[in-house]
């Protein structure tokens, strides 16, 4: 390969190898937070955005580079057609140009596609982290009014027991509004904490069908790989014949 698909390759393998770690499931969603809101990494996305865009760009070109090479080899074996069992050495040119024309659009192809998982990826994952920090705080704020719930509840059922009173019918009727109250505030937490729940679930599923996609991504290129392979092994084996 010459040196800008080289560079590409590279890139594409890192991208790989960057999915593989935020799919690592011992690694919480809020630590990777902790990561993304780093200093050193918002630094490094402040000064490195530009150069970021460049290699979209040059991205691009090569993917343009690769379509336009791969329609060419694909027309010039298309018109060479039957000629090409009378000449082999002519054919498996035309072949090898092709294959390494596809390959190529491969590459940039899949490149340009990661980088969109990636940043999906760290959506996904930002969003999780947020929405079980606020599903935890719910939940404390929901054991928060229910001990005090019942705490009010021992409080009234305690004056009950001391007999009757006006002094004791009114403390008891702030007490009944003060547990009124705190039952519906816990009410109210526990409608949070559902709508919580539910939305974390949704992102789940969605990093679900973002890993799904993935895998299978990781199976055509292993695919293309061995195609690659194969065809090398054929052209040695064609230039010792």
């Amino acid at each position: 390969m010459t040196i800008q698909w080289t560079i590409v390759a590279t890139f594409l393998y890192a991208e790989i190898g960057v999915c593989v770690l935020l799919c690592i499931p011992f690694i919480s969603a809020r630590r990777w937070q902790k990561i993304f809101k780093s200093a050193l990494l918002n630094w490094f996305v402040q000064h490195g955005n530009l150069y970021f865009n460049v290699l979209i760009a040059i991205l691009l070109l090569l993917f343009g580079d690769g379509i336009r090479e791969s329609l060419k080899y694909g027309d010039l074996k298309d018109e060479e057609g039957a000629e090409g069992a009378l000449r082999p050495a002519s054919h498996m040119n035309i072949m090898m140009h092709l294959f390494r024309a596809q390959r190529n659009l491969y590459m940039s192809g899949f490149a340009l596609f990661l980088i969109i998982v990636l940043r999906r990826l760290v959506t996904v994952i930002s969003n999780t982290a947020t929405l079980e920090a606020k599903s935890e705080a719910f939940e404390k704020q929901a054991k928060s009014a229910t001990d005090a719930a019942e705490k009010l509840l021992e409080e009234n059922e305690k004056l009950k027991k001391e007999g009757p009173g006006a002094e004791n019918d009114a403390e008891l009727e702030k007490l009944r509004d003060k547990v009124a109250n705190k039952n519906k505030e816990l009410d109210e937490a526990k409608d949070k904490l559902l709508h919580l729940e539910a939305d974390l679930q949704a992102v789940k599923k969605q990093a679900q069908g973002v890993n799904t996609e993935y895998d299978r991504l990781l199976k055509e290129h292993s695919k293309l790989q061995e195609e690659l392979e194969a065809a090398k092994g054929g052209d040695g084996d064609k230039k010792d014949d």
